[in-house]
């Protein structure tokens, strides 16, 4: 029996410095069509550079790097998929194909080699490398926003199966998913209970691929779509407003704007929902989708961040919300607020 070992400091250090290829490597896959030319059936390295029109040695060099990543195993007869490198494929439930293809794109990585300008000055990386705000770069190149909204819409999925198990969505009768992208996370909700009705609200760019994911999920009946600014108003009519990924782009100013809009909209019983990591008081490496890096990222490519349960409460305050539930469990996190007075 082979004995396993904790790594070494060496060991650690080196695994994170070579975080960057790894993401490469798993972008490159993903663009060549690879996940989808692997199942559990044994393929040749020969076979599968054939289909996805690579030379065969340069194949095989690819094939074993996705192997040591835990995402392809090789045997006696060729590849197979592994669960995880499943995930990848393009027609799996639970994919991440364009989630990869985003993190490995230029406009997720290249802002993160200027993270030192970030800290020394609390602003956003990503106007220093493209020349404009990254919302204002995606909605200038509507191929890539299509994929940031697909990228944001398939954690999306995850998430929006594990939140009822967090929050009693029983206690509302309509939702609206403020700044909602796709509408991934309200169409999986009402699936999951047909008695609510929706409400997608987001900028006129994203609307259109949200009304017609809402056609194609059969919830024209129960799900309306609405153009509009966030920071200037907030429509009534629900007394759920969901916040999915929405305050931590921004930084405490636009974050209190965006929950006073909110807050006016707010029928007296209705709540607040915020979907965003909520940080622990203390960073340790056995956080679970390291916390700290997302915070990082945020303040990265938007100059946003994310909070704690106290920066969350004096966010809410400040739009005369109280904070009344705060968890992290399962990788989700969630804040829930209601009306102050």
């Amino acid at each position: 029996m082979t004995q396993s070992h904790p790594p070494t400091p060496f060991q650690t250090l080196t695994h994170l410095l070579t975080g960057a290829a790894r993401t490469m490597v798993v972008g490159a896959a993903t663009r060549l069509g690879l996940p989808d030319a692997l199942d559990h059936t044994p393929r040749t390295a020969d076979n599968i550079a054939a289909t996805c029109g690579i030379p065969a040695p340069h194949m095989i060099r690819l094939l074993r790097a996705l192997a040591d990543l835990g995402l392809c195993a090789e045997g006696d007869a060729g590849f197979t998929a592994t669960e995880a490198g499943t995930l990848l494929r393009s027609d799996v439930d639970g994919s991440l194909r364009a989630y990869a293809l985003l993190a490995s794109h230029p406009t997720g990585l290249e802002p993160l080699s200027r993270l030192d300008f970030s800290l020394r000055t609390g602003r956003a990386a990503f106007p220093e490398v493209f020349g404009r705000e990254v919302f204002e770069y995606f909605a200038a190149d509507p191929e890539l926003a299509t994929l940031y909204n697909s990228a944001m819409g398939q954690p999306t999925r995850h998430i929006a199966s594990t939140l009822p198990d967090l929050y009693d969505f029983t206690r509302c009768t309509s939702i609206t998913d403020v700044g909602g992208g796709n509408g991934s996370l309200l169409i999986t909700l009402l699936h999951r209970f047909p008695e609510l009705r929706g409400l997608v609200f987001d900028t006129q760019a994203a609307i259109p691929e949200a009304a017609e994911a809402v056609r194609q999920a059969g919830l024209s009946d129960r799900c309306a779509t609405q153009a509009g600014d966030f920071f200037a108003e907030v429509p009534r009519g629900a007394d759920l407003f969901v916040l999915k990924w929405i305050l931590h782009d921004w930084d405490d100013e636009q974050a209190v704007r965006i929950l006073a809009n909110c807050r006016a909209a707010l029928p007296a019983d209705g709540r607040i929902l915020i979907v965003d990591e909520v940080l622990p008081e203390r960073g340790n490496p056995d956080q679970p989708r390291d916390p700290g890096l997302t915070d990082i990222r945020m303040m990265v490519l938007y100059g946003g961040r994310e909070r704690t349960r106290a920066e969350f409460e004096q966010l809410c305050a400040r739009a005369d919300l109280t904070v009344t539930t705060a968890l992290r469990r399962n990788g989700v996190s969630l804040v829930e607020a209601v009306r102050s007075s």
